[in-house]
């Protein structure tokens, strides 16, 4: 491992706190990152209008961080398609000349477009997907792209067809920088082999806020599906697996009978080709009483440490969250990341499209984590 990535500003100050970790469990625990120090943020990759994109139906909150995060890597955002007027405002407001277009096939007659992001209903994903694709264009989807494994295929497909890019936002580990700092210890080999993930998704329901599709599980896939891929994703990555297998799954909806499609719990366990386990708990129960919409927290055992990541909040101490915990054979160590990582997937990802690599994400990484979700879903037997 190249440690040199993460000294700190004085190695002085580095050794003092391995010196403080090695003084026995007598003694305060190491405060402080030791040699973990994050850093540097990433920086555009192309200037403006080098990597022109599209965004189109906003029928779900996280086409903001999709647009957001593609803009902040350089990205240029031309277009918008949304047939609901009353959501064009925050995009109008924030991106200064964009154009609204009277429907997906303007943008997609677009030569400049290279990349269009969505954030349709789940279950229209895939459709707008292959639309997109077979125009030219890379598609860049909100998670779950897809609700049945049929649709998976069909992507699959017309990728070899068209040689185009179905890509995922993943948001929980993409947009994370716990997330992301913690891909990059993993791959430095600080934690050893990965044996085991634990991924632990709460959200808040929010219920009166819901669209009606929220509720019709032919329309949301399911909570394994839906909030579950998220889980797989990062199994996969952090795991350094190329596939897995399904070995438990289950589903309910112990709170809310009014809504009878709606599965408010999910659990899985899955086992990795290289022998790592993944243990998965998704529900919709934060309470009100939480600062922010779910303490989401990931738990990677290697055979020489373990890390875990408090993503959105720290609770009673930090409402802030992204605070990595490591744990190696000199300490113990506490890393707030927050504003010191960034997101560099989207730079990749854009270079990627514009030099037609792979280093973002592989599409084979990004179709087996939905392909997997769908069959935790398939597989999951009801709770009563």
């Amino acid at each position: 491992m190249n440690r040199r990535r993460f000294l700190l500003q004085s190695p002085a100050a580095a050794a003092a706190a391995v010196a403080v970790s090695r003084a026995g469990a007598a003694e305060k625990p190491t405060a402080g990152p030791g040699p973990y120090a994050p850093g540097p943020k990433p920086a555009p990759v192309v200037k403006p209008g080098e990597f022109v994109f599209a965004a189109a139906h906003f029928d779900h909150g996280h086409i903001s961080g999709q647009c957001a995060s593609l803009a902040e890597a350089g990205g240029t955002l031309k277009w918008i398609f949304e047939p609901d007027t009353a959501k064009h405002a925050p995009f109008l407001a924030r991106y200064p000349g964009v154009k609204v277009a009277r429907s997906l096939d303007e943008i997609l007659a677009d030569p400049a477009v290279k990349l269009v992001t969505a954030a349709a209903v789940p279950s229209d994903r895939a459709a707008i997907g292959l639309r997109v694709m077979d125009a030219g264009k890379d598609y860049f989807t909100d998670k779950a792209p897809f609700t049945t494994l049929a649709q998976l295929e069909q992507a699959r497909a017309a990728v070899r067809r068209t040689g185009r890019k179905y890509f995922v936002y993943y948001s929980e580990r993409l947009h994370s920088e716990a997330g992301m700092f913690a891909t990059q210890l993993v791959r430095e080999g600080v934690v050893g082999r990965v044996v085991q993930v634990v991924g632990l998704g709460p959200h808040r329901l929010n219920k009166r806020t819901r669209p009606a599709w929220f509720f019709q599980k032919a329309r949301y896939g399911g909570i394994l599906c839906d909030i579950g891929s998220h889980q797989c994703e990062q199994f996969l990555t952090y795991a350094g697996a190329r596939d897995a297998r399904v070995t438990h799954a289950a589903v309910g909806n112990f709170a809310n009978p009014d809504t009878p499609e709606l599965e408010d719990f999910g659990e899985a366990s899955l086992v990795a080709d290289n022998g790592a386990t993944n243990q998965v708990r998704v529900d919709w129960f934060t309470p009100d009483g939480l600062s922010n919409w779910g303490d989401g927290r990931t738990f990677i055992l290697g055979t020489k440490g373990f890390i875990e990541l408090r993503k959105y909040v720290d609770l009673t101490r930090d409402r802030a969250g992204n605070q990595v915990f490591i744990v190696d054979g000199k300490g113990e160590y506490q890393v707030n990341v927050a504003g010191r990582v960034g997101y560099r997937f989207f730079g990749e990802f854009i270079l990627d499209c514009l030099h037609r690599t792979e280093n973002a994400m592989t599409q084979e990484h990004a179709f087996k984590a939905a392909e997997l979700c769908l069959r935790a879903q398939a597989a999951a037997i009801r709770l009563a």
